[in-house]
């Protein structure tokens, strides 16, 4: 009766943390390639589970294009040593990220360098976000 409850248990707490799992899968973004963009931020969010960066990158005609950079939380970034002060609307950068499979524009952000210029807040300092 043991080894059925125990079973059962296992069988339960399998069943809870697929979602979880699925949840953080990556199969939406080409992980085996990195694109490079250099841009203007214009929104950043640090929110769990996932942080935000959204910048401004002008495409092969001169036009604007806005991407969505999806980062790791607030507590994963915190641990590779970024700080909340360290990026703000108006800061240029450039990013390594895993672009969306379908061509839309969005990226699962590998790395980040800002080059605004303010040594105080990293520029040219490249930093994991994922």
């Amino acid at each position: 009766m043991q080894f059925k409850f125990l079973g059962l248990v296992g069988a339960c707490a399998v069943c809870l943390a697929l979602p979880v799992w699925a949840h953080h899968s990556h199969q939406n973004y080409a992980v085996s390639d990195f694109k490079v963009l250099e841009g203007k931020v214009t929104e950043v969010h640090l929110l769990n589970p996932h942080s935000w960066v959204y910048i401004e990158v002008m495409d092969e005609k001169g036009q604007p294009v806005l991407w969505a950079l999806e980062a790791t939380g607030p507590g994963g970034l915190q641990r590779n040593g970024i700080k909340r002060e360290d990026l703000k609307p108006g800061d240029t950068v450039k990013v390594r990220c895993h672009a969306l499979r379908d061509g839309s524009p969005g990226c699962l952000l590998g790395f980040l360098t800002p080059t605004h210029g303010d040594i105080a807040r990293g520029h040219g300092v490249e930093k994991e976000w994922d």
